[in-house]
């Protein structure tokens, strides 16, 4: 199905901008935004999740179907994608679902509140392979330091890539922060399908590539 459907996608009330955030104050902590209020009054007691790198939805619509009990916040920074994921959300609807077009290191560093998260799903981040783009890969030492801010006490994140260099740089990331996270064995959710790590589209298209995955949990210290 082409991206390109124009004016027939409908993002609904599933789909937020950098319009629907605050200005930025003269500090994080004073741009600090309850992003919960898109939500009904009635789920902010449950627990919220997050996926960063949503791209055309596929986990966001498989995990939400089988947990309604859970918020998801989606974040994707391609403006095209982002409405297709949207749409197709609202599509299937999925209530409990919310999907920011804005980039997520900056979300996270100035606007998402403390402790709101339970888990943090990560799959297949672009892996910017040139040495000179490393400054632009997701994965630093100051963004694992905000993870770790906006995850509850109990909280995880999940994290999956198909790149041997990336997986390299993570764990040089990770033994910068070992004060933050323990390494445990990752999970596989529950709606992948019999054989997938996670059944995301990047995944199934890697998987027929026979790539190798790497897969890792980091619990919150």
């Amino acid at each position: 199905m082409s991206l390109a459907r124009g004016k027939s996608l409908d993002i609904g009330t599933i789909g937020k901008t950098r319009d629907d955030l605050p200005a930025f104050g003269d500090t994080p902590e004073q741009s600090r935004f309850d992003f919960r209020q898109w939500w009904t009054a009635d789920r902010c007691a449950l627990p919220f999740e997050l996926e960063i790198g949503s791209g055309k939805g596929t986990f966001l619509v498989q995990q939400a179907q089988q947990l309604g009990d859970v918020n998801y916040l989606g974040i994707e920074y391609i403006h095209e994608i982002w409405r297709y994921a949207a749409d197709r959300i609202r599509r299937n609807a999925l209530s409990h679902v919310r999907l920011l077009c804005y980039d997520a290191t900056v979300f996270l560093g100035w606007f998402c509140p403390d402790a709101v998260f339970r888990q943090a799903h990560i799959y297949f981040p672009d892996p910017w392979p040139k040495k000179r783009h490393h400054k632009r890969r997701l994965i630093q030492v100051e963004f694992l330091q905000q993870l770790h801010r906006t995850l509850t006490p109990t909280g995880l994140v999940r994290l999956v890539t198909d790149h041997d260099d990336y997986f390299a740089w993570i764990e040089e990331q990770l033994a910068q922060t070992q004060e933050l996270f323990s390494v445990e064995p990752f999970e596989t959710p529950a709606s992948a399908e019999p054989g997938e790590i996670v059944g995301t589209n990047f995944e199934r298209k890697y998987r027929r590539e026979g790539r190798p995955f790497h897969a890792l949990t980091l619990q919150k210290l």
